[in-house]
């Protein structure tokens, strides 16, 4: 059984003010098969250094990967402070559903409305740039965080959903965009597949899945190696201009202030809390995930070995994989469920990653059962079933996609954050890409798609055109 405590909906509605993460989050199952990692709570108590060269707030892939790309770049490792609030990881890095999952035609349309067709089109091929990336990383260096190349199924659960797949497809295609790695499958083919009964249609096409939190861990330890400063249970509470010479910002901490020249918000959902220009740019939305240990309709040869987002609509869906070592299988499940109660639908914007929420968990083991029917067949004997369910925050934004680059009313501040729940298929290219910034290169040195650039232009094109929401 889960090993937190439910969550009591608030009464109160949502529109929170921005947060610093709040000090008692729960534990994930990334969180919990990694208790060993001997930096988790690097200098908790020490008082941080009075300078740095550069001081990245948070600890999460994003933070840990621009470090690291700094220093691949020639940047003294003992020049970068890495700040984080709570334990290392402790956010969204370690609490996602274990997806390296490229989006490869359904995102076209809703990214092609804000974004324009040619920005659409590019970032759907970055975050194919972006598996490959992480691919080669984990191979080059040899990462022990559990990656698993294979492929991926968007299952479509209802006729409605497969037309808007139908026709996702067709836009994406007749934009030019490749689909040749695609599969289309459907009937009894489609059935036979993805093992679920009720599938209308299936796409498969190339994915990974990873353990999360051993990768940013792996990343946090190369840098500190290397000379870099980890500085956990130390939050960033406030960046000003210095009062140093020599020194453009002081990020003020509870237990000193660290005079810096370079600041780097790899923050994400509480982005704002020190930044609170973004105040509504950026806005968190509380998911939830859970591990399964599987019986034995699920375990050995009959294990999954491709990746799923099984989905009823565009915003109620549930994504499973299956790790190869344990068998252990991660349900998410999505931020919109036309079945939940108004309660728990008023509170997906939160910050409180503390408790999970029981009528999510009776949700999720329902619809699992539903989707394979094999599994609910089979009585679950004692160790089997559900072993855990957490929370994480995701970081919204109105067009979404991620901010990153210079802040250009903040000289010397940069943003990588933002990532709508879809980090892992973008992070990889958004922090090296923010690193060549950092160090004086032009956004065409990125190879990122230009709508991922942070700039003021682009948040009152944001709040002219009311744009809300995500396309995930």
């Amino acid at each position: 059984m889960p090993s937190a405590q439910p969550a009591t909906p608030p009464t109160t509605p949502p529109g929170l003010e921005p947060s610093l993460p709040l000090p008692s989050p729960c534990l994930s199952y990334w969180h919990k098969t990694t208790r060993g990692f001997p930096h988790l709570n690097a200098n908790k108590v020490e008082p941080p250094p009075e300078t740095a060269e550069y001081t990245i707030i948070g600890s999460g892939i994003s933070g840990a990967l621009t470090a690291f790309s700094l220093i691949e770049s020639g940047v003294p490792g003992n020049k970068i402070l890495i700040l984080e609030a709570r334990e290392a990881v402790s956010g969204a890095s370690g609490r996602n559903a274990g997806h390296v999952r490229p989006d490869a035609f359904r995102g076209y349309a809703a990214y092609a409305a804000v974004h324009g067709p040619e920005q659409a089109k590019k970032i759907i091929v970055e975050e194919r740039k972006v598996l490959h990336a992480v691919d080669e990383f984990v191979r080059r260096h040899n990462v022990p965080c559990d990656f698993d190349l294979t492929t991926t199924f968007d299952v479509c659960l209802t006729p409605e959903f497969a037309a808007y797949e139908a026709q996702s497809y067709e836009a994406y295609k007749a934009a030019g965009g490749d689909v040749s790695h695609v599969q289309f499958y459907e009937g009894e083919e489609a059935k036979k597949r993805t093992r679920v009964p009720e599938v209308v249609a299936a796409y498969e096409w190339p994915a990974g899945s990873s353990h999360p939190a051993k990768l940013a861990q792996w990343l946090l330890t190369s840098v500190i190696d290397k000379g870099a400063k980890l500085w956990t249970h130390c939050p960033a509470v406030a960046v000003t201009k210095s009062e140093h010479q020599g020194y453009r910002w002081d990020v003020r901490t509870p237990r000193g202030t660290v005079a810096t020249q370079t600041v780097v918000h790899s923050t994400n959902a509480y982005a704002a809390a020190l930044l609170p220009h973004l105040n509504g740019y950026i806005t968190p939305n509380r998911a939830q995930a859970h591990s399964l240990i599987p019986t034995s309709a699920l375990s050995a040869e009959k294990a999954f070995t491709s990746t799923m987002s099984l989905r009823y609509s565009l915003h109620h869906f549930y994504s499973v994989i299956q790790r190869k070592g344990d068998g252990t299988i991660v349900l998410g499940v999505s931020r919109s469920n036309p079945e939940l109660s108004a309660e728990t639908l008023a509170v997906r914007e939160s910050f409180d990653d503390g408790a999970f929420n029981q009528e999510i968990v009776d949700d999720a083991l329902k619809r699992f059962g539903i989707m394979f029917p094999e599994y609910a067949a089979e009585n679950e004997r004692h160790g089997e079933g559900l072993d855990h369910a957490w929370t994480g925050i995701i970081a919204m934004t109105p067009d979404s996609v991620p901010y990153v680059g210079a802040i250009e009313e903040l000289p010397g501040q940069y943003i990588c954050a933002g990532f709508n729940g879809h980090g892992m298929a973008r992070i990889f290219t958004c922090a090296p890409g923010l690193a060549k910034l950092m160090l004086g290169g032009s956004w065409e040195d990125t190879g990122l798609p230009e709508c991922f650039q942070y700039g003021k232009e682009r948040l009152v094109k944001a709040a002219r055109k009311g744009q809300k929401g995500s396309v995930w």
